[in-house]
């Protein structure tokens, strides 16, 4: 019997830790579509603002700078998240959040309404499809890590060599290596959240820090299979 009680209260602080974990996963999520919306928002009032459009569309350096602020607020979060306040974690994601919102506008000006809609709803079908598979998965996708961050580095490199000297074909691989990089990342990251659950060991203050970095993650990934697929199915269009 008293095998039974002991069984019955590990059962409970399982279920418990499972209960909390999914609590913490739901409130990553809450953030990214935050953060999803407000990019969003901030597109719809950059497009519909005909001064501050053409400001960004005739003024390179302005978009630079967005861009380089962008990095820096990405690195600030990954590099100080353990060190900063709840608060200025929140507020350093939204402000991205915002700044890409801005950034976006000029590349929603390339395809039309519908492309954009069927590209978002793709997007996130896909995206769903592989948060389920990072949740539920034994596997442990972190043996991938090299991989999928040796393929990041080729798409940057791929991407700039096309630049300066545009391929057609070069630019469809770099859409499909894309493609099959961040689903990896989205099953990686989200299996990621799980340690970050049960890594901190009840330090709430950091828990709640290191899912705004969860978050982060998440809404990059996202974004940057919306626009693999934006660019993929716009490629299509234009031949």
């Amino acid at each position: 019997m008293y095998d039974d009680y002991r069984n019955y209260g590990m059962y409970e602080e399982e279920y418990a830790s499972v209960r909390g974990m999914n609590a913490f996963i739901s409130k990553v999520f809450g953030w990214m579509f935050v953060g999803l919306l407000v990019t969003a928002g901030t597109s719809y009032l950059v497009l519909t603002n005909q001064k501050l459009l053409m400001a960004l569309v005739s003024n390179i350096f302005l978009v630079f700078g967005i861009f380089i602020g962008e990095l820096v607020l990405v690195s600030i979060l990954s590099a100080r998240i353990t060190r900063l306040s709840y608060g200025t974690a929140l507020a350093l994601f939204l402000g991205y959040a915002v700044l890409n919102g801005v950034t976006f506008s000029t590349i929603l000006l390339v395809y039309t309404g519908s492309l954009v809609v069927t590209a978002f709803f793709i997007a996130a079908v896909s995206f769903g499809i592989m948060c389920i598979y990072g949740y539920i998965t034994k596997a442990d996708l972190t043996r991938f890590t090299t991989i999928l961050t040796m393929g990041l580095i080729g798409i940057i490199v791929l991407s700039l060599i096309n630049i300066f000297l545009p391929i057609s074909r070069l630019d469809w691989f770099i859409s499909i290596l894309s493609l099959v990089i961040f689903l990896g990342l989205t099953a990686y990251d989200m299996q990621k959240l799980k340690s970050f659950y049960f890594g901190t060991e009840g330090d709430i203050s950091l828990r709640n820090n290191l899912g705004i970095l969860g978050a982060l993650a998440l809404y990059l990934d996202f974004i940057n299979l919306f626009l693999t697929i934006l660019r993929i199915f716009g490629g299509r269009r234009r031949q």
